[in-house]
């Protein structure tokens, strides 16, 4: 994909300040977009627009309160004039048994993987209806995840959240297409962040194999973050300018592979 098809389109990427979302934000303003980074932490938000540069933009978002969504999508839209594709990335995982996952845990990771998606996908809508008006290819990327396409020991909640994510994209796609809105989801495996290291012990327990083990074994190697954010890009690009209703697996082969 030429860095051309990203030149001056305005994103906002929630939970951007680390991780997955800061290599989406990277490569975004690489290909010549404005980005707005949210995230909870508004000191780290804030610091990652910097680094990216004069013309960007880091805001607090706690995407479990609807009025903080709602304040972001505004600043983000005053700051660049009006918005051309959102990233749903904000995100939090659970790794243990189903029947030993406290019910206030999972509601807590309902309402940030699903919920949040929910409130950031209504109030963003409007702007990128308005975009799609004035010729802009309008779209919503949302990160979903390879759990949410099959089951995975220890990880129902996730699962059960990132399976909703798949589901919800489709519904989106369809009902926005009219407003000249593309929504697809990005499916990785596993991608060498905290949050998979911090699920590293309890596969390891359960598996009785190291966890780097598990990972050659099931998909060669590690993704990368920037794979995940060059698909990204390519989504939120006018390349994709027909693809809506879909979901990306990113795995290695992994959920294609009986053993």
């Amino acid at each position: 994909m030429s860095d051309l098809e990203l030149e001056g389109r305005r994103a906002h990427v929630t939970g951007a300040a680390s991780g997955i979302g800061w290599a989406i934000a990277q490569r975004l303003a690489a290909g010549g977009a404005r980005v707005a980074i949210s995230d909870i932490d508004e000191a780290g938000a804030i610091a990652r627009a910097a680094e990216l540069g004069s013309g960007h933009l880091g805001v607090r978002a706690n995407v479990r309160s609807m009025d903080e969504v709602t304040a972001a999508l505004a600043a983000t839209v005053d700051a660049f004039g009006g918005l051309d594709l959102l990233v749903n990335n904000a995100g939090i995982e659970i790794g243990v048994p189903v029947v030993e996952t406290d019910e206030a845990d999972f509601m807590r990771l309902m309402d940030i993987n699903v919920t949040g998606v929910f409130r950031c996908t209504k109030a963003a809508a409007g702007a990128l209806a308005e975009a799609a008006a004035a010729g802009s290819d309008a779209a919503i990327v949302n990160i979903a995840s390879v759990a949410g396409v099959g089951g995975v020991p220890l990880l129902g909640a996730y699962c059960a959240s990132k399976a909703a994510v798949i589901r919800f994209s489709e519904v989106c796609a369809i009902e926005l297409r009219e407003a000249g809105v593309r929504v697809n989801a990005v499916c990785p495996a596993f991608i060498d962040t905290p949050m998979v290291q911090r699920l590293a012990p309890a596969v390891a327990a359960m598996t009785g194999m190291e966890f780097g083990d598990v990972v050659a074994v099931k998909q060669g190697r590690y993704g990368t973050l920037e794979e995940v954010a060059e698909v990204v890009a390519f989504l939120g690009s006018s390349e994709a300018g027909w693809t809506t209703g879909s979901h990306y697996v990113l795995d290695g082969g992994l959920s294609g592979g009986l053993l």
